[in-house]
């Protein structure tokens, strides 16, 4: 350079300045295929009966799901995807065949014009690899498409993972509501992923997660809430953190009951006042759901300096994002920085997954030890592990816990629960059923134990002295089986439960003949 030596801080200023969006990984041991299906959930209506002039709608009614796979793939000389190939699906997202790009998704392209020609790494319809793999459902942000993270879902595929994503659409239009009703609807979404991955040739149902960025990051929380084959969570800087009150709305999600690990990462550190003015409004007041997170282990990836937007990393590609950089801007954090957080994101994502759906000893120790020990830059990251304690207080959890202990420990497992959460109580209606059928099927010290707690819980209960004295009756103790039947009276002399079984007590055996 005509002898001129450029001082190294200068070079590096203005490679920040020129830089655009590049993933920085290296990819795993498999290549990645990309299948896309545009299907429809039947169980639900999308559009109306009629068309905005009032007349009768024609043609496919049901919520259109436009679903990409990402898979583990035999390796092929098929030209790979490039960031032009997915923003191309925003066309077709809701007609299907049919492309129809609005004004905003025109503009937003735009936006990442300089990187549409980037290779990435997926392969359209590429043959599938041998084996089953881990399910990944991604659920994007507000309103978002489902390759907002193409570059995690396709690394996470070539670590062996089956991904699976929808754009996040609001109920009945394109366009996500903040509410209840939008949150619920994602979470539907979601568990219609689920059933649509037992259908493919590659998956393992045995083991699911969901990872969602945003308003996906609140929806998956919700899903986890209510279908019971999720078994760990992803959120990048997820709304469950912004949206407490939308939790508390719900009345059907209780962070301080699961069980499940979450990965939780957060953007860099958020000032009081800001805290502050996040939490102004009824749907941003409610309890931290993380706080409450005691049951299931909790990693959270403070991301120091990514902002909420460079969780994605097509977000990270999108020019327009970055004029408004300088005021979301943590510190003297450059945008080379949020490529190299972005990398760890998925660094410390692919460890989580391996550690929860594969039950990687190796990548459990990673989570553990410091991002220095990992060998991450100390100024990008703070990681805290909490691990779960203590089980929930629920019948699911004693169910779980007898299980796992005995039922001879039954009332020093629901104690332990009371000290918890000192109103919780048993319902004596399914305690005593559950004892019944425990009795039915020949398990009768186990419905003993069930039916003595139940007792204690509910000393007055006429029906579970009846329960607990046929019982005796069928271990043959007549003696203890017609104290139960009385006692039963004398809570409930009107019972004829308990009379007709007195009855049974007492009559004579038939004669053989």
């Amino acid at each position: 350079m005509n002898g001129i030596r450029i001082a190294p801080f200068l070079l590096a200023s203005m490679a920040c300045a020129q830089t655009t969006f590049h993933f920085t990984e290296k990819p795993g041991p498999h290549a990645v295929g990309l299948k896309v299906v545009e299907q429809y959930d039947t169980s639900r209506t999308y559009r109306p009966a009629t068309d905005e002039l009032g007349k009768p709608l024609t043609g496919e009614r049901s919520r259109p799901l436009q679903t990409l796979i990402w898979y583990p793939a035999q390796s092929t000389s098929e030209k790979a995807m490039t960031v032009g190939d997915y923003a191309q699906l925003a066309a077709t997202e809701t007609s299907f065949g049919k492309p129809d790009l609005s004004p905003d998704w025109k503009e937003w392209i735009d936006g990442i014009k300089p990187t549409l020609k980037d290779a990435m790494w997926a392969r359209r319809d590429a043959p599938l690899t041998a084996g089953r793999f881990p399910v990944v459902i991604y659920a994007p942000s507000f309103s978002s498409m489902s390759w907002e993270n193409a570059d995690l879902c396709e690394y996470l595929a070539s670590h062996g993972y089956v991904v699976i994503a929808s754009p996040d659409m609001g109920t009945t239009t394109r366009d996500m509501s903040g509410d209840v009703a939008g949150v619920r609807t994602q979470a539907r979404d979601i568990s219609f992923l689920i059933g649509y991955a037992q259908t493919l040739p590659d998956t393992d149902m045995s083991e699911v997660a969901v990872a969602g960025f945003s308003w996906g990051g609140l929806s998956n929380l919700f899903a986890a809430a209510r279908d019971s084959r999720i078994d760990a969570l992803v959120a990048l800087d997820g709304s469950m953190r912004y949206f407490p009150g939308l939790i508390k709305d719900s009345g059907e999600v209780h962070p301080e009951d699961m069980t499940l690990p979450l990965l939780f990462f957060t953007q860099g550190e958020i000032s009081l006042e800001d805290s502050e003015r996040n939490h102004s409004g009824p749907s941003q007041t409610g309890p931290n759901a993380l706080n409450a997170w005691t049951h299931g282990d909790l990693i959270t990836v403070h991301d120091l300096a990514l902002t909420h937007t460079e969780h994605s990393s097509m977000f990270q590609r999108n020019e327009d994002i970055w004029k408004g950089y300088a005021q979301a801007q943590k510190g003297d954090y450059s945008r080379e920085d949020g490529i190299i957080g972005y990398a760890w994101i998925s660094r410390y994502t692919v460890n989580f997954l391996d550690a929860y759906l594969k039950h990687d000893a190796t990548a459990l120790a990673f989570l553990k030890k410091t991002p220095a020990e990992n060998g991450a830059p100390p100024h990008l990251l703070r990681v805290d592990f909490r691990a779960a304690k203590g089980i929930p207080a629920s019948l699911e959890s004693f169910r779980a816990e007898l299980g796992r202990l005995g039922f001879d420990h039954a009332s020093e497992i629901y104690s332990s629960m009371k000290e918890e959460k000192p109103d919780f109580k048993l319902d004596e209606s399914a305690m005593n059923d559950w004892a019944y059928h425990l009795m039915q099927s020949g398990h009768l010290p186990e419905a003993t134990a069930l039916i003595k707690l139940n007792i204690q819980n509910y000393p007055d209960s006429s029906s579970s002295y009846t329960t607990l004295g046929e019982i005796y009756a069928r271990s043959g103790d007549k003696q203890l089986a017609r104290e139960n039947y009385n006692k039963a009276l004398k809570k409930d002399p009107n019972s004829s439960e308990a009379t007709e079984k007195l009855k049974e007590l007492d009559a004579p055996a038939p004669v053989s003949k």
